[in-house]
C-alpha cells in the first residue's frame, strides 16, 4: 500500500533542512520554524492541538506553539521527521488518513514560497487520495458560500456544494484543489467560471480553518 503521508513528510523535512528555519512559507508571517512548530504541536500536544480549529482554545495553542518554536532547530526538525507512535494523528493506523492532505499542503506551503516553484507531476494514486480528502474539505469550506459551486477534478470526480442559487465552477487537479480549499487560493492554479462577482468573492474568501 502506498504511504503518501510518509513520503510527503520526508520530502517536507528534507526541504526544511535544505532551506533552513528562517526561510518563508506561503502562510502570512510564518517561517519554516513556525510551520515546524505547528506540526509538532498537532502531533505531540493533544492538550493544545484543539486550538488549531477551535477559537476558544486558540490562545493556549499559540502559546504552546511559540514555546515549541523556541527549541533548537535540529531537535525541532527531528520531531517533524519522526512523529511518536502514540500520536492520535500519526500512529500507524491513522497516519495515512490524517496526514496525507496535511503534509501535502504544508510541503507546498514551503515549495510555493520560493520564486521558482512549479506544480509537481503527482502520481495518479496520490491524486486520487487527495481528491477523496478534497471532497470533505469542499463540503466544509464552501458550505456557506452563497452560490451553487461545482467543484471538479477532471478524471477524479466532482461535487456540488454551497447554498445554491447562481452557479460557479471551480476546476483543477486534486492537489491544486487541496490548496485552494484550504485558503491558499493565491498560490493554487485553478480555473473558475461563473459570474465575475462570485468568482472574485470565491478567490478572496477566507477558506482556511
Amino acid at each position: 500500500m502506498p504511504r503518501y503521508a510518509r513520503a510527503e513528510r520526508e520530502a517536507l523535512a528534507d526541504l526544511m533542512q535544505t532551506l533552513g528555519p528562517e526561510a518563508p512559507t506561503v502562510n502570512d508571517g510564518w517561517t519554516i520554524r513556525d510551520l515546524a512548530a505547528h506540526l509538532v504541536l498537532r502531533e505531540r500536544r493533544p492538550d493544545a492541538a484543539g486550538g488549531i480549529v477551535l477559537p476558544p482554545l486558540r490562545g493556549h495553542a499559540e502559546r504552546v506553539r511559540l514555546r515549541i518554536a523556541a527549541r533548537a532547530w535540529p531537535r525541532l526538525l527531528d520531531e517533524v521527521r519522526r512523529p511518536p507512535a502514540w500520536s492520535p494523528v500519526s500512529n500507524p493506523v491513522t497516519d495515512e488518513l490524517a496526514n496525507t492532505l496535511e503534509f501535502f499542503i504544508h510541503h507546498e506551503d514551503v515549495r510555493r514560497a520560493r520564486p521558482d516553484w512549479l506544480p509537481r507531476d503527482l502520481a495518479a494514486g496520490l491524486n486520487a487520495a487527495l481528491w477523496k480528502r478534497c471532497a470533505g474539505l469542499a463540503r466544509l469550506a464552501l458550505r456557506r458560500f452563497p452560490a451553487d459551486v461545482l467543484v471538479q477534478a477532471p478524471g477524479y470526480g466532482e461535487l456540488h456544494v454551497g447554498r445554491g442559487g447562481d452557479s460557479v465552477r471551480v476546476a483543477g487537479a486534486p492537489g491544486e484543489l487541496a490548496l485552494f480549499l484550504s485558503g491558499r487560493q493565491r498560490v493554487s492554479r485553478m480555473q473558475i467560471d461563473g459570474p465575475a462577482a462570485l468568482a472574485d468573492r470565491l478567490r478572496g474568501t477566507d477558506l482556511g480553518m
